[in-house]
This record gives structure tokens, C-alpha cells and sequence, in this order.
């Protein structure tokens, strides 16, 4: 087992669109004890096989990897790389034989290597003994971005691929500092690393904590870069912002016109739902009854007054354990509300209640702010305002969520060191132009 952690290599992957981004990384990276640096897939659509000189040029000691993606006309997209200074070009395994094997041939002829990236295949583990004997270098598991949202797992995976295959075996996709010595557990002689170096506000003791992990066989816990499902989709969301949910979600879910009862509160939760009759509290103050620990009672009471919320309302929920309420519509006794610094949010403040007359429902579809709202969905509230999260998808968008969350921190960090976001994001190069 030891043997094959100080075998076991690092590869950064610079998933940029922005080749200066890229480079910054690289160079922390490489300062951190990187082995390869990989020109992700993102970076060579956006800048071309230029990327791959460059690194070349500034790497000269380190593997330079391009992560081609090939899958048809592999010769020429090997030779390409290899010619641009890669000594490792990523293929897809998906791709006939004939190009596989056009990208062996190129590889051997130009003195590339050759990773052919199992993501897509049907049945993983026999294309792993198909591309092995057709001569590949490597086998990578990936477990692909969009499948890492839904909380998949590559590591059962892994094993059986690396039983079976009969060459080196890469493993890219979630791996972080925490998990990383599992992969050279199950078998991997690379570990590829993207975002848990990549939106590091500092890659190099990113990448040097991964460097540990990997040759030292330990574990450092990481509160980031990890993805959940289930019950975990709450410690996501209190770790993220409303902000960031609504850029995962491509700016859908907002409930508009809903604040907070005071700067400062942050709301989390699956829904209990209710909708009752413009100043009719009696079914809102019911349902605290029937929530469990850590709902949020989700109210449509018509967007209008009077109030059908208030202190005694709010100090049951406290008692019951209820993570807050959001209502479209009215509350009173802000004052109260704030000193129990209860998650409260609506979108009217006024003095005056409304009657129990006990209309509606609790339990429903409702529409809040012009959304449908199902009970279960859940809710994530703070100072920006209110957005849902479909119940059947909560995991998969709270994970984005994250990945936004993980983004912004890197960001963050190079603005502080004197970028400016426009320039960072090369805002001008990706404008929308209709000439």
C-alpha cells in the first residue's frame, strides 16, 4: 500500500476559460508539488492547443497533459498536441476502435501517452479490457461534473475497473483532500484534481495538502469540494447563499419581493406548506403544530394584509423547532420577531391582524410570488431574499450551489490580490454580439 502512494502521481487539472487565470493556478500549483498540469478540456476550446505551449514553455521540468477529449480523427488531434508540448493526450473511450487505435499509433509516433476516458462508456469495465488490449497507455474513471451533482461515487467503480484492466488507471471527478487516499487505495497510479485546487484561494497549499494525502495515506478534512444527497442537502445550503443557489439554478426558484424580518437571518429547510385567506392566521398558526424540527412553514396568504404572523406565532415555532417562516403576505410584532432572531421573512410588515376564521389548507400546492411551491421543496432565505429548490432535484442544485460557492472563494482571493471581476472573467471576450 505504501509502495503505491509514493508511485501515485498528482495531476491539476486547469479547468479555465482564461489563460492567465490558468497560469496564476499553475504556478501555485507546481510551487505545491504537482507532477502533471493538465489543460482541461474548457481551457483548450477557449484558447486553443496555445494553452498547451504555454505551459510547456513555463513548465519545462513537469508532464504536461491535454485533456483532447477526442473522438474522431485521433491522429491528427494526438500529433496536434504532442506537437504543442503535451506528453500525455486524453482521449474518450467511447470512440470507435479505429480512432483508438489512430491515437495509439499517433502517440507512440510523437511520443504522447495515452489516457482513453471511460466517461460515457456503457459498460466500464469491459471497454477498460478492450482499450487496454488496443494498446492505450492509461484508463481514466471519471465521474463526470454533472454526475458529481447528483452525489455519485467513483471509487466501487474504480476498483473493479482497475481488477480488470491490465494498465495504469486514472481516477478524476470529486476527489479532494479528503477522499484523495481512498483512489490510491482503490488502485489509481493518477489522481487527477480539479476544483479542490483550481478554486482554492491559496493552490498551493491546496495542492500540497493533496500531495500529502496522496503520498502519505491520509486523510485532511475539507469542509468544501465534497457533494452530498439525502440529509446532507442541509449542510449545504447553510454553508451557501441565496445568491449562489439562484446562479446554479440559472437565476430560477426566486421568490421576489420577500425579506427578512432583520439583516443577518439565514433560513434552511424542506417546506410545510399552507395556504390560507388574506389575514386569516389560523391555519399558519396551525401548522406549527404539524411541522417537523427544522420545516419551514411556507405561507400564500394572497402577497396582501393584515398580518397573519407574529411574536406568540413565532415563539411557538421556536419551541416546536421549526427553522422559520416565509410568507407571501404580512407579520407584525417585528421588534419581537428580531429579538428572537427567528428566520422570518414576508413581504409586508404592518400593525394590524386578521381574524382565525380557519380557511385553507395545510399540506398543498402553492403559489408564493408567482411560484409553485410543493410541500417538501426546500427553501434557502438570508439577506438577498428567498429561493425554492424543487424537492426531487434538491441535491443535485444545492451541490451547484456549492460549486458556485467553491468558485466565487477563488475569485475572491485574486480580487484581493489586485484583479479586477472584469478582467478576471474577460467579460468583454464573452459578451453576447449579434454583428
Amino acid at each position: 500500500m505504501k509502495d503505491q502512494q509514493h508511485k501515485a502521481r498528482l495531476q491539476v487539472a486547469l479547468d479555465f476559460l482564461e489563460m492567465d487565470r490558468a497560469l496564476k493556478v499553475a504556478q501555485e500549483a507546481a510551487a505545491g508539488g504537482a507532477d502533471i498540469l493538465e489543460a482541461g478540456t474548457p481551457l483548450i476550446k477557449s484558447v486553443g492547443l496555445e494553452s498547451v505551449r504555454r505551459l510547456r514553455a513555463q513548465f519545462p521540468k513537469l508532464t504536461i497533459a491535454a485533456d483532447m477529449k477526442v473522438m474522431d480523427a485521433g491522429r491528427i488531434e494526438v500529433e496536434s498536441a504532442a506537437k504543442a508540448g503535451a506528453a500525455v493526450a486524453h482521449v474518450l473511450g467511447a470512440a470507435s476502435d479505429a480512432t483508438i487505435a489512430e491515437c495509439v499509433e499517433a502517440g507512440r509516433e510523437y511520443g504522447a501517452r495515452i489516457v482513453a476516458d471511460l466517461l460515457g462508456t456503457a459498460d466500464p469495465v469491459l471497454r477498460a479490457k478492450e482499450l487496454a488490449r488496443l494498446g492505450v497507455d492509461f484508463v481514466g474513471v471519471h465521474t463526470a461534473i454533472d454526475m458529481q451533482m447528483r452525489g455519485d461515487d467513483p471509487f466501487a467503480l474504480l476498483r473493479a475497473v482497475v481488477e480488470a484492466a491490465g494498465v495504469e488507471v486514472c481516477v478524476a471527478g470529486g476527489i479532494h483532500s479528503e477522499n484523495a487516499a481512498r483512489a490510491v487505495e482503490a488502485g489509481a497510479s493518477v489522481v487527477i484534481v480539479g476544483g479542490a485546487i483550481s478554486k482554492a484561494p491559496d493552490a498551493r497549499r491546496a495542492t500540497a495538502e493533496l500531495k500529502r494525502a496522496i503520498t502519505e495515506g491520509v486523510s485532511i478534512p475539507t469542509p468544501l469540494y465534497k457533494r452530498v444527497t439525502g440529509e446532507r442537502i442541509r449542510e449545504i445550503l447553510m454553508q451557501i447563499s441565496a445568491a449562489n443557489l439562484s446562479d446554479a439554478m440559472h437565476r430560477r426558484g426566486v421568490l421576489p419581493g420577500l425579506r427578512p424580518v432583520a439583516p443577518g437571518l439565514k433560513v434552511v429547510g424542506p417546506a410545510l406548506t399552507v395556504r390560507t385567506a388574506p389575514g386569516d392566521y389560523a391555519k399558519p398558526v396551525e401548522a406549527i403544530d404539524r411541522a417537523s424540527p427544522g420545516d419551514v412553514i411556507v405561507v400564500d396568504a394572497g402577497g396582501v394584509g393584515p398580518a397573519i404572523w407574529g411574536e406568540m406565532a413565532s415563539r411557538s415555532a421556536v419551541n416546536r423547532g421549526v427553522a422559520g417562516v416565509v410568507i407571501d403576505g404580512a407579520l407584525r410584532d417585528s421588534g419581537d420577531i428580531r429579538e428572537l432572531k427567528f428566520p422570518a421573512f414576508s413581504r409586508i410588515v404592518c400593525p394590524n391582524a386578521g381574524e382565525p376564521r380557519g380557511l385553507g389548507e395545510i399540506g398543498i400546492s402553492i403559489t408564493v410570488a408567482g411560484e409553485v411551491v410543493e410541500p417538501g421543496d426546500w427553501i434557502l432565505g438570508d439577506d438577498d431574499g428567498v429561493v425554492r429548490v424543487p424537492r426531487d432535484d434538491a441535491a443535485e442544485w444545492a451541490n451547484r450551489g456549492m460549486e458556485w460557492y467553491e468558485r466565487e472563494n477563488r475569485i475572491r482571493q485574486e480580487i484581493k490580490d489586485g484583479d479586477t471581476y472584469g478582467k478576471l472573467a474577460e467579460l468583454e471576450k464573452w459578451e453576447k454580439r449579434r454583428d
